[in-house]
């Protein structure tokens, strides 16, 4: 397998541009998620329907829900009727924003960038993960581009402008990449995906299973604009972690130059999902459509506080948020179970 490079006239732009479709796996297996299978279902049809609202110019996007078995499949008809097309595929688990492809556009096709996946370093190995992504590449019409490094879609963030934002507890961990140096990663990130400089953060939150995706800790608002995560009071088990990324950002400049401006809403702070264990819980983890940002919420004190943060960060979209207690069980939310296809 070899990396195919990028020879020009590659698009793809920041999260906030027009989506096509978007991608998901509804919550399909019982022995994974236990009580929380049908807690799970409700909330992507929570999510969903509020992403899948049109603008108020009457933009739309469509949205594909993958089901991997005939219970999920009923679920997903019922949950969401004419607003989506429901389709069965086998996967191991929702997670399509890392079992996915980056999809790109290059002189004028729609490319699915495959990465290798390999169960987030090892700990998940489970069938259809690694073969999802093509299904999802089919059913977009778009070409595929498989490249030669492991990595997940949750571990990358771009700014639409030339400028990828990743960590290195991830792509530079020795389960995923091992004996390859920053600068061996990024050659291969750049022939990829066509960017101009990628930033490292060094880890991300504390007890996430994906090693420090990029999804739950820094995104984009625009390019030169990023959003952080602040600790939210003294119990907060982030607090190291979250002050470090602000830091690192605040010295950064992007791939034009510029400075980054860095924007800071509170953290949901300590999430205890019944055992009283750390879990990555995060308000970052939204995903964009046509209408709203919707926002994993977890019943916390931050929760009106973060939102309102972020509505002057995107005041061309109505910022909602919509809980994520029960996806949080599997280990993310709503960025984490969705892959988006741009728009022309």
């Amino acid at each position: 397998m070899t990396t195919t490079p990028v020879p020009h006239a590659i698009h793809l732009p920041h999260e906030t541009a027009p989506v096509r479709r978007i991608f998901t796996c509804w919550p399909s297996a019982a022995d994974l998620w236990e009580d929380d299978l049908e807690p799970a279902q409700a909330e992507f049809a929570d999510f969903l329907r509020a992403l899948t609202q049109p603008s108020e110019t009457g933009r739309k996007l469509d949205l594909v829900i993958l089901a991997a078995t005939a219970q999920a499949e009923a679920s997903a008809r019922r949950a969401m009727g004419q607003k989506a097309e429901v389709v069965r595929a086998e996967f191991g688990d929702v997670w399509a924003r890392d079992t996915g492809p980056v999809f790109l556009r290059q002189d004028g096709r729609d490319i699915a960038v495959r990465f290798v996946f390999n169960g987030w370093g090892g700990k998940y190995d489970l069938p259809g993960d690694d073969t999802v992504g093509g299904v999802m590449a089919k059913l977009a019409g778009a070409g595929e581009r498989r490249v030669d490094l492991v990595a997940e879609g949750g571990a990358l963030e771009f700014d639409g402008d030339g400028t990828l934002i990743t960590t290195r507890q991830c792509l530079l961990n020795p389960n995923r990449n091992p004996g390859l140096s920053e600068a061996d990663v990024e050659t291969r990130l750049k022939a990829a995906l066509g960017v101009k400089k990628v930033l490292w953060i060094d880890e991300g939150l504390e007890a996430d299973h994906t090693d420090g995706h990029i999804d739950n800790i820094v995104r984009f608002a625009r390019p030169g604009v990023v959003i952080c995560q602040a600790p939210a009071g003294g119990d907060d088990p982030q607090t190291a972690v979250l002050s470090s990324i602000a830091r690192q950002l605040a010295r950064m400049t992007d791939a034009k130059g510029r400075r980054l401006q860095v924007h800071t809403i509170p953290s949901p702070g300590r999430v205890d999902l019944g055992d009283g264990g750390i879990v990555p819980a995060s308000h970052m983890n939204w995903v964009i459509g046509p209408r709203n940002v919707v926002v994993p919420t977890y019943g916390t004190a931050s929760e009106a506080a973060a939102l309102r943060g972020l509505r002057p960060l995107f005041p061309h979209h109505h910022i909602v948020g919509s809980s994520a207690r029960a996806i949080l069980t599997g280990g993310g939310a709503f960025h984490c179970v969705t892959c988006h296809q741009p728009g022309e």
